[in-house]
């Protein structure tokens, strides 16, 4: 599978996870890789050095703060200097924080708008250029069911995968006449290591199993009763950036066992 052989891609958030999932998922194709992320350094490296070992490609690392605009153009042109291209850019980065309307704090707004939206606009903006001097790019921009729907105590990042989604048709409709394409994947529950320790800390707090916790978790909003996994995630990623999808622009790609389709 090297169907993007030599293309130059940066995942944001990317150190464990869906990124991480993308990140091996592109690699896989064929594309050198841009990891960005926080994380103990060791294992960011050991993460890094996988990639390259596994799949022949080139592979850099950038701590670039998704909240700061600076750092974020600094990575994008440290990809083009790495690779000579900046091809294909998923922007996943993004946190959490729940609470209700009132009792939201206000910089726990401030910082998951930030990450989880204001960075798409700033990695994009710094990676169209890039893609235009070729005629060529794929960004795909990691939203969530919440980006159609919503739930409670997650106004922030409800409204920023919302917004996410607007940003996506946006640029999809700037760039429809061009051979670049601007889609988002819209998961719903993805069995990561950060949704893991949810599901712990549920069954601590009621007392139950994991696995009845984790069961639990999954009939609240999935009907599958079935995680998806980063590795899907990862693929869906991958086809979004061959020619099959020339033409699937501004579109939101639900992988949420019918989340949404409720």
């Amino acid at each position: 599978m090297t169907r993007l052989k030599d293309k130059a891609a940066v995942v944001t958030g990317s150190t464990s996870g869906i990124g991480l999932g993308i990140a091996r998922a592109l690699a896989q194709a064929g594309c050198n890789i841009m990891l960005n992320g926080f994380g103990e350094p060791a294992a960011i490296e050991s993460e890094r050095a996988q990639i390259k070992k596994d799949f022949g490609v080139r592979t850099a690392f950038s701590p670039a703060d998704m909240t700061k605009p600076a750092e974020i153009a600094a990575m994008i042109d440290a990809t083009a200097q790495e690779f000579g291209s900046v091809d294909i850019l998923v922007n996943n980065a993004g946190i959490q924080h729940t609470a209700p309307v009132e009792k939201f704090p206000i910089e726990r707004w401030d910082a998951v708008i930030a990450i989880d939206l204001s960075a798409s606009f700033h990695t994009i903006r710094a990676a169209l250029p890039h893609m235009a001097r070729r005629n060529w790019g794929r960004i795909i921009n990691i939203a969530s069911a919440h980006g159609l729907v919503a739930s409670v105590e997650k106004v922030a990042y409800v409204a920023a995968k919302h917004g996410v989604l607007g940003v996506t048709k946006v640029v999809a409709l700037e760039t429809a006449k061009t051979g670049i394409t601007c889609n988002a994947i819209c998961p719903g529950w993805v069995l990561t290591p950060l949704v893991q320790k949810q599901i712990e800390a549920r069954a601590v707090r009621e007392k139950i199993p994991v696995e009845q916790a984790k069961t639990e978790l999954l009939a609240e909003k999935q009907p599958s009763q079935e995680f998806a996994t980063p590795e899907q995630i990862g693929a869906v990623a991958v086809f979004l950036c061959s020619e099959s999808a020339a033409q699937i622009r501004g579109a939101a790609l639900s992988v949420d066992g019918a989340w949404t389709a409720q």
